[in-house]
């Protein structure tokens, strides 16, 4: 089965504020260059999409109530819907915060069949959570994530093997994963326009129309999807990234905000109990043209001052920049649990001493607000100050 909550983040705030519930509401920081985070089906009903950039979100809902994002918040509640569903299987696979697949065929014996078992994970979520789930079975991971999507929000939808392949005939192309826009045009202007229609299609014309994706794109018309559910562990990477609101070349400013970032990715790996092997460093210029630079260290780290002293170095190592600087983010990438022995055994005491600061903050920030402590460099505003975007 695919689990999916619905409008997570919106849904994970009208918790604490339910006066809004029914309204179009939208997460994301009210800012020109920022993005929609998340939006409740009210706003979605109105052309809001998550991606859309907030000026044209508010434009077409200009009543929406804005929330800004609590990221910390919306990780801690996606573990504990992790755990529900680790409850119910060992066969999870997260494919993002607020989604995953489940094999749930040795859940049976215990739970009963797959519709009831789905009837508990939607009763459990929703009990223990304060937010819904809707809830896709199927049997393969292609046909149970078109289920899910298509009872939204809040819904059940079971396919029974025998109707996979009438029910994928009855949809539009789009369904099938790996048919986008420029795709379904393409498919259009020689009359393809369902599944049936891609079904119908022999595999040499597909592949000519679409490559290599022509063949994967006929098995799915037919349902065939064999891959597994594959036990795996939800975060592969955790990251911030901020657009300026003007374009800079200005050092200071970029180093400033690299620290900004570094704290912000930091206090995440801590709160997910996370160390990262991997740092990567983001920057995207005046044009759009994006470049990245990694670097593994030789232990892992949480520490916000160990994550910026490899970013900063990451971006001396680009020597000088083309152009002004549109966007800079900051990755921890390669994860593992941070357990006390790996962290006994990586840390150094001057290293085990900016920890215990940090971890300090966090507990001040969770008391009293994440602005209540900053490092004394970030309290200084300078001309091109950023704006919050998506992390």
């Amino acid at each position: 089965m695919h689990v999916d909550m619905d409008a997570f983040f919106v849904s994970v705030e009208l918790r604490s504020r339910p006066e809004l519930r029914g309204k179009p509401v939208i997460v994301g920081f009210p800012a020109e260059r920022s993005v929609v985070l998340s939006a409740s089906y009210e706003a979605r009903a109105l052309g809001v999409k998550s991606a859309m950039p907030m000026a044209v979100a508010m434009r077409m809902s200009p009543t929406a109530v804005v929330i800004n994002p609590r990221h910390k918040l919306y990780y801690e509640v996606s573990g504990q819907v992790m755990d529900i569903f680790g409850s119910i299987t060992d066969l999870v696979e997260p494919i993002s915060v607020d989604e995953a697949f489940l094999g749930v065929g040795g859940a049976i014996r215990r739970l009963g069949p797959p519709l009831e078992i789905g009837k508990l994970i939607r009763r459990r979520v929703a009990a223990e959570l304060g937010i819904t789930a809707s809830v896709g079975i199927a049997a393969s991971k292609f046909v149970a994530k078109i289920a899910s999507t298509r009872c939204k929000p809040d819904g059940l939808l079971l396919i029974d093997a025998g109707q996979t392949v009438p029910y994928l005939h009855s949809l539009p192309v789009n369904a099938l994963w790996g048919v986008g826009g420029k795709t379904e045009e393409a498919l259009a202007r020689l009359g393809i326009r369902t599944v049936a229609d891609v079904a119908a299609t022999p595999v040499a014309s597909l592949k000519k129309m679409l490559g290599a994706s022509g063949e994967h794109v006929y098995q799915l018309a037919w349902g065939i999807d064999p891959r597994p559910v594959t036990q795996t562990r939800l975060e592969k990477s955790i990251g911030s990234e901020e657009t300026f609101a003007v374009d800079t070349a200005d050092a200071a400013l970029l180093h400033r905000e690299l620290l900004r970032l570094s704290h912000r990715t930091a206090s995440r790996l801590r709160a997910a109990g996370m160390l990262a092997r991997t740092i990567a460093l983001k920057l995207r210029y005046a044009d759009f043209s994006t470049v990245t630079r990694s670097r593994t260290v030789q232990t892992p780290v949480d520490s916000a001052q160990l994550i910026y002293q490899v970013v900063v170095q990451l971006l001396d190592s680009l020597g000088n920049r083309p152009m002004t600087v549109r966007l800079v983010g900051v990755r921890a990438e390669q994860l593992e649990p941070a357990d006390q022995t790996s962290l006994q055994l990586s840390l150094d005491r001057r290293d085990d001493n900016w920890r215990a600061a940090e971890q300090a903050l966090d507990r001040v920030s969770e008391r009293f607000g994440s602005k209540t402590l900053l490092p004394a460099s970030l309290l200084e505003q300078g001309k091109g100050h950023k704006l919050p975007e998506n992390d």
